[in-house]
């Protein structure tokens, strides 16, 4: 694999022009030409259900962290869209046996996939190196304090494009995600199911949070995509259970393979996501939210979890709340707001909905509490509704469409629903 690694061959001059305008540069909270995911899964008492945690079967562990950083590329005739740089590391906590055992297997992977090796622990294949370390205790369970279990041991490999270094607060922050234990669902209240947002309109003015059912209508793919291509579940085989368990096992885990054996094979799965946000178009939800805006029943910034730019791109201002360093990040909740409405998503992960009802702002919900999975609608219910909440079981253009008309709103018809221009 080489870098940098091109995700669209030739950019038009409006697409150079998205890029300046939103992706490039740090004039933002967050760099918007970074793509970054960060998984833990531990084997606990708390998840058995996926983890196959048992008394006498515990203690497995994988911590999965990508950073990509993209960029355009002006060396050919036409611009590009690359991929400049890529940070991927797996970490597996396993039986030591287990550990050996992958262990060899690497050996066989890195022999067939042709790669030179550089020094005792680190190899070579392009512009790709892969650094091994296998440790009887991970430096950050010491850094941590947390105790190895008996007979367990750590290997963890770590794929950099040639010359990348994180800067060590961005490596460590998976292991300080870990540090802070696992997440406790919300516990569903009884909300009020509504056919509209009719008493949206009488509750506002109001402020947005969106989640990725906004970005899956245009055309995005959801985060389930993200959980295949990384190897976050067992999606297809369960030996536990009927529901997604985890990939804990390094016997289980593909990932590490797949980039060893074919990376270039691989590097399409790796780039989707952000080639998939770049090229969607804002759908008439985000115009509907702009409109609404410009007539100041919403206000405030729109609440985004989504690294898509959508928002910002119908001419919304964005407050990015996806981060990983802090649990319950600032959120600038406008004083005029007297209401929140959350669109597509299905857990409070960061309080936003709590501190919005401590304020006393009413919480109303647009999701269809359910998603389409290979041709079957599998119910997802929202996580926290509270009594007193509104639930909306419509999909956001669908939804929004109807409470502009109910509001006597005109949308801007700039772009079809949901359509992407490639």
């Amino acid at each position: 694999m080489f870098f940098p690694h091109p995700v669209i061959e030739q950019l038009t001059p409006a697409q150079v022009e998205l890029w300046e305008q939103h992706f490039a540069g740090d004039r933002h909270e967050r760099p918007r030409s970074v793509e970054e995911g960060i998984w833990r899964r531990t084997q606990e008492p708390a998840n058995a259900e996926q983890s196959g945690w048992s008394q006498d079967d515990q203690g497995r562990r994988r911590v999965v962290h990508y950073h990509l950083s993209y960029g355009i590329n002006y060396v050919f005739p036409e611009p590009r869209l690359t991929l400049d740089n890529l940070y991927l590391m797996v970490s597996h906590l396993a039986p030591a046996g287990e550990i050996a055992e992958y262990r060899s297997n690497l050996e066989r992977w890195l022999a067939e996939g042709r790669w030179r090796q550089l020094q005792e622990d680190a190899w070579q294949k392009g512009d790709l190196v892969l650094h091994l370390a296998e440790f009887d205790e991970h430096p950050q369970d010491l850094r941590a304090g947390r105790p190895t279990p008996d007979g367990f041991r750590s290997l963890e490999a770590v794929f950099t494009s040639d010359g990348h270094e994180l800067h060590r607060t961005v490596r460590n922050l998976p292991w300080d995600v870990l540090t802070g234990g696992m997440r406790i669902k919300d516990q569903r209240g009884n909300p009020t199911i509504a056919p509209d947002l009719a008493g949206l309109l009488e509750a506002g003015p109001f402020m947005v949070e969106v989640g990725c059912g906004t970005s899956i209508e245009a055309g995005i793919p959801p985060l389930h995509f993200l959980h295949e291509v990384y190897r976050v579940t067992q999606r297809r085989s369960n030996e536990f259970t009927q529901s997604h368990a985890f990939t804990l096992s390094p016997a289980a885990d593909s990932l590490v393979r797949e980039m060893v054996v074919g990376a270039d094979l691989k590097a399409p799965d790796l780039v989707a996501m952000f080639r998939a946000c770049f090229l969607a178009e804002p759908t008439y939800a985000h115009r509907a939210l702009k409109a609404l805006a410009d007539t100041g029943l919403l206000v405030g910034p729109v609440l985004t979890h989504n690294f898509d730019l959508l928002a910002a791109r119908a001419g919304l201002t964005e407050l990015f709340l996806r981060r990983y360093d802090q649990k319950i990040p600032p959120v600038a909740f406008d004083p005029r707001a007297k209401a929140l409405l959350v669109i597509g998503l299905h857990a409070d992960r960061r309080a936003v909905q709590a501190r919005a009802r401590e304020r006393g702002m009413r919480i109303f919900y647009v999701d269809p509490e359910g998603l389409e999975e290979n041709g079957v609608f599998k119910e997802y219910p929202i996580e926290g509704a509270r009594d007193g909440d509104v639930i909306v079981r419509q999909g956001a253009i669908e939804a929004l469409r109807r409470l502009c008309d109910l509001a006597g709103v005109t949308v801007s018809d700039e772009a079809s629903d949901g359509m992407i221009t490639r």
